[in-house]
């Protein structure tokens, strides 16, 4: 997978910015460092140990330049580097011996210098295969030792009561090495990675406080990077044991780690709207009208995190026990501190793997939402969904939105998750964040209601049905969350769940979006089999229609049902003749669309059978047009009557399987990245 992977590359290019020479004035020759000139040994044919027997233990105790060892690795062509071959495998190995000595600069040293040989190998061979590189950086008869070697140090070093700058340099080693490819699980080198393990010492870092708020952010995101490695092609050991982990203090560190990220990418997007809102653009369009109000908006840009947000998913979708940290509350909220010894100097950070910054890193806990009383990981999420999936004209926020869903389904499916989402007694007032539109006004924060958690999640469905109407038509987004609707009442029906939620701005988003697909029939059918979402429209209503009265909260609940059936039957008649054409023409949408239209049987019966009444009862009555009132108590006089057929299959669903659907979202996800790695940074 290629997360974050081509972000590394830029990111170490960008540390290049220092002078490697010192020079004690501008008109004579630069003086090359020592360390420079013993670098230059190594780039040699000869060894450089041959006339200085103390060499290596020399280098080791200079500062590496980062800079100079890395450019003389890319400025040498492929004959060249084969000719200093044996001085690159040497170098390599004594990083590692150096890694199990006492003394810190050494060990640090080594570190780096790894990071620079790793990558500057990798930057010179990126056409080479993988198993050249392995036999460039250490030999192909040396490479498993050195690797054995070289991650029981890292394991040691991560594990042990040390230094924390250290421990520090071996995850961004760590780092360096999972995402020097583009594409990880074309990095050979990781092999050595899956067989000499280092789950347990990330465990380790996840489940100690002082560890986690210190590395816990590179820790989750290594292991997310390690669990994508070659996922479908061979047995992963970090799949396997992310999937069975029971330690509470684990699973719940991961979550405060992946909940600090997700936060502070909300507190930065809250930070720039009110920095908006409150600039000389908000002022000019409060002069002028708000006809500008959605460009304006369209220009708030955080960068977002995919590597946590994989993170996230990988979390909920392979261990059933982390599903119990999604409603926990965090009294815990700083979650990295900044070290209170110095870090040396090393290239890292990818972009997209960002941690949250340094303003609000600290172990003092920060305050929850104003409108919260509570928080945990959940709401938090909603809200960052809320924020990323508002646009998906861009591919990058389109697979972030994507995947959002995907983890949301994921929590949908599960049965335990329904059962605090439901819970009346977990109630949060979850302030999403609502795309700025023309026809309504912004939600008063303050007055929102303390509601189960899945009318925070049914909210976030509805946004973005109402907001997504548009040529550029996210069809794939709309199906997940149709489904994600269709998966929360199938749970309400099972357990007879009667939630009190304002089910009236569902069915009218349902509505307008089968208005929206006829209106644009032409045009969506060009790229997209609208049937098959017109299909999962109307069983939803269907869903409604024959277990409503199981699942829905009251009788009168039931009742304006089937009133903004019959207010909108416009609607449902158009579908029906769009449909009932298209079906009985011999062209390639004849099957989609006869489905719809057997589907449309139960909405089109209560149509006929209650319109009639309704214009009986206002000619009776001498009434041109009946109030909301007066059309309910035609339809409540008039059930008895009603025949409905019995649908088969509303109440089931196909489970989500990543490997047979997902699979080349998973692969492809990464490319998103690329092209916004130096707008994100921004």
């Amino acid at each position: 997978m290629y997360i974050l992977i081509y972000s590394w590359q830029i990111m170490a290019q960008a540390e290049k910015k220092g002078g490697l020479l010192r020079r004690s004035s501008a008109s004579k020759k630069p003086l090359k460092e020592k360390v420079v000139l013993m670098y230059d040994e190594i780039f040699t044919t000869e060894d450089p140990s041959k006339c200085n027997p103390r060499f290596w233990e020399e280098l080791f105790l200079m500062k590496v330049n980062l800079e100079y060892l890395e450019g003389k690795l890319e400025s040498l062509d492929g004959e060249e580097l084969m000719k200093i071959k044996d001085n690159i495998n040497c170098l390599f190995q004594r990083c590692i011996r150096a890694l199990a000595e006492e003394h810190p600069i050494r060990v640090v040293n080594a570190l780096q210098t790894l990071c620079a040989l790793i990558r500057g190998v990798h930057q010179k061979n990126k056409s080479t295969s993988g198993f050249d590189i392995i036999n460039m950086l250490m030999g192909f008869d040396k490479a498993e030792l050195c690797m054995k070697n070289l991650m029981e140090s890292l394991d040691t070093l991560l594990c042990s009561e040390g230094s924390e700058s250290l421990k520090s340099l071996c995850l961004k080693l760590l780092l360096c090495l999972v995402t020097v490819t583009d594409n990880i699980s074309q990095n050979t080198i990781l092999e050595y990675v899956m067989i000499n393990s280092i789950f347990e010492a990330i465990l380790q870092i996840l489940s100690s406080c002082p560890s986690r708020r210190e590395h816990g952010y590179e820790a989750v995101v290594l292991l997310a990077l390690l669990v994508n490695y070659r996922k479908y092609e061979s047995v992963n050991p970090y799949i396997v044991k992310l999937s069975i982990i029971d330690d509470e203090a684990t699973l719940n560190g991961m979550g405060l780690v992946v909940g600090q990220a997700l936060s502070e990418y909300n507190r930065q997007y809250k930070d720039k709207e009110e920095e908006h809102q409150s600039g000389f653009f908000s002022a000019l369009t409060n002069m002028v009208g708000s006809m500008f109000i959605a460009d304006a908006d369209e220009k708030i840009s955080v960068q977002t995190n995919e590597a946590i947000l994989l993170a996230l998913y990988e979390a909920v979708h392979l261990n059933r026990n982390f599903i119990t940290v999604l409603a926990q509350s965090h009294p815990e909220i700083g979650l990295v501190t900044m070290p209170e010894s110095p870090v040396p100097t090393t290239p890292v950070t990818p972009l997209g793997t960002t941690p949250p910054s340094s303003d609000v890193i600290s172990t003092v806990e920060l305050p929850l939402d104003a409108d919260v009383q509570t928080s945990n990981l959940l709401i938090t999420f909603l809200k960052y969904s809320s924020i990323v999936m508002q646009d998906t004209k861009d591919e990058h926020r389109l697979h972030s939105g994507k995947l959002c869903l995907i983890i949301l389904t994921c929590i949908a499916e599960d049965q335990y998750a329904n059962a605090f989402l439901h819970d009346d007694n977990m109630n949060f007032r979850v302030n999403l964040h609502r795309m700025p539109m023309r026809h309504r006004k912004k939600a008063a924060d303050k007055n929102l209601p303390c509601r189960p958690l899945v009318c925070a999640v049914l909210d976030l469905m509805v946004e973005f049905i109402i907001t997504h109407m548009m040529k550029e038509f996210p069809m794939d987004l709309y199906v997940r969350c149709i489904q994600i609707v269709h998966k929360l009442l199938c749970y309400q029906k099972k357990c007879r769940v009667r939630l009190h939620y304002t089910w009236r701005e569902l069915w009218s988003a349902l509505i307008n979006l089968l208005k929206f697909l006829m209106s644009n029939e032409t045009v969506l059918l060009a790229k997209h089999n609208i049937f098959t979402l017109a299909l999962m429209v109307v069983n939803l209503f269907n869903m409604f229609i024959t277990y409503g009265d199981t699942f829905l909260p009251t009788p009168s609940s039931y009742d304006e049902l089937y009133y903004e059936i019959i207010r909108m039957h416009q609607s449902f008649d158009n579908l029906y003749s769009m449909v009932l054409r298209l079906s009985t023409n011999a062209g390639q949408w004849k099957e989609p669309a006869s489905k719809v239209t057997h589907a449309l049987v139960n909405v089109r019966a209560i149509i006929n059978h209650f319109n009639p009444k309704i214009e009986s009862y206002a000619a009776v009555n001498h009434i041109s047009q009946l109030s909301e009132e007066q059309v309910l108590e035609v339809v409540r006089s008039n059930y008895d009557t009603l025949t409905l057929k019995l649908q088969d299959g509303l109440d089931q669903y196909e489970r989500y399987s990543e490997q047979h659907k997902e699979a080349a979202f998973f692969k492809e996800l990464p490319h998103c990245s690329k092209s916004n790695s130096h707008k994100d940074r921004k």
